[in-house]
């Protein structure tokens, strides 16, 4: 009886213990001036006519999530071609994995010397794919034209070398 007193009262310590360290603050998400611009992005992006206006077709929807610490963006979602990208820090690297509809995971990270209206990707490993061999994502820009405008482009690679009829580039307009 003794026993199964001691052992009941060390669980209620460990659970108390536990709850306590649920309610301490969370840390702050580390700033990067590249993943403060994702986080601006969040919300709905549609295609641009050739005029530039917005059109009904969804391309992206970018969600700032993980405390802060994380942009997701869903490239084509709800259609059969729907793609994931996840940017994060990687230290004080900006990186982003592409979860892609070709069932391979390439990672990029920013070019540090990107224009201040850009941001360049360049591969940087992947999973479930050879670089010397498979078709991936192997490069990515975002250019940032005002608040409600940017310019997605990439470059596919497939034989060791780029894909001249993947990817390319669209012009995005933020939905109001």
């Amino acid at each position: 009886m003794l026993q199964r007193m001691l052992t009941c009262g060390l669980l209620v310590i460990a659970l108390g213990t536990g709850a306590r360290g649920a309610d301490a603050p969370a840390k702050a998400a580390t700033t990067h001036p590249g993943l403060e611009k994702l986080k601006a992005l969040a919300g709905t992006w549609v295609e641009a006519d050739k005029d530039g206006k917005p059109t009904d077709k969804v391309v992206s929807v970018i969600k700032v999530t993980a405390g802060g610490s994380a942009v997701q963006e869903t490239t084509f979602p709800g259609q059969p071609q729907e793609m994931v990208s996840v940017y994060h820090l990687d230290g004080g690297d900006l990186v982003m994995t592409h979860y892609c509809v070709l069932g391979n995971q390439p990672r990029m990270k920013a070019d540090p010397k990107s224009p201040t209206n850009q941001i360049k990707f360049k591969f940087a490993g992947g999973s479930n794919l050879d670089p010397a061999k498979d078709m991936h994502m192997h490069e990515a820009t975002l250019t940032f034209v005002d608040a409600d405008h940017v310019e997605l482009s990439g470059v596919a690679w497939v034989n060791g070398k780029p894909a001249e009829d993947h990817c390319g580039c669209m012009k995005l307009v933020r939905k109001k």
